[in-house]
């Protein structure tokens, strides 16, 4: 092999190269926009995590925000509804668990895990139905004083646990945490 022909080889490797690196700029290229189009949109991120305001929520009354595109039910409970859901046996509940994405998911399902501060005064809830999606009827609805889903029967307590009808979870806690006394962050 002649000098001559070491140098061929090396420029043929070089086009190999050079053509192959172009194919795979040019493929990212055509193929960037398809995979960023699936990213969530702008209005959407926004919403991903959102600040309200429960400082005119009076004890006894609920405050419903959309998150999401789903109802939230804030809930400034008395002690009464306190008394209440704290009465109720945990074995006795169709569904044990608390669904409260800010505790472990294996939590049961007293009041204590499904409320947001310790003085459980504070419940947040999704508003949807465990059953169809629904939204259930609050302010003290249904046979156990909570919430109540007139399309199906199901009957929720002042915990939003699920009592009677055909739902079959409770209704989950979505992540949320208070900002300040005022304040709660949802997401």
């Amino acid at each position: 092999m002649s000098h001559a022909d070491d140098h061929q080889g090396t420029r043929r490797d070089f086009l190999y190269y050079a053509t192959a690196g172009a194919g795979v700029v040019a493929t990212g290229a055509a193929v960037w926009p398809l995979v960023n189009q699936m990213n969530p949109s702008a209005d959407v991120r926004a919403l991903a995590s959102i600040r309200v305001d429960i400082s005119g929520v009076a004890e006894g009354s609920q405050l419903t925000v959309q998150w999401l595109g789903k109802p939230v039910f804030i809930r400034h409970r008395t002690q009464e509804e306190i008394d209440s859901a704290n009465a109720t046996d945990v074995s006795e509940l169709p569904d044990q668990n608390a669904r409260n994405a800010n505790i472990a998911a294996d939590a049961d399902a007293s009041d204590a895990n499904r409320t947001l501060d310790e003085d459980e005064k504070w419940l947040v809830m999704m508003g949807v139905c465990t059953h169809l999606g629904c939204v259930p009827i609050g302010n003290q609805s249904g046979d156990y004083d909570g919430w109540y889903c007139p399309c199906h029967g199901s009957h929720y307590d002042a915990a939003g646990r699920i009592r009677r009808g055909p739902a079959p979870e409770n209704l989950p806690v979505p992540v949320a945490q208070f900002l300040d006394e005022s304040t709660i962050q949802l997401g």
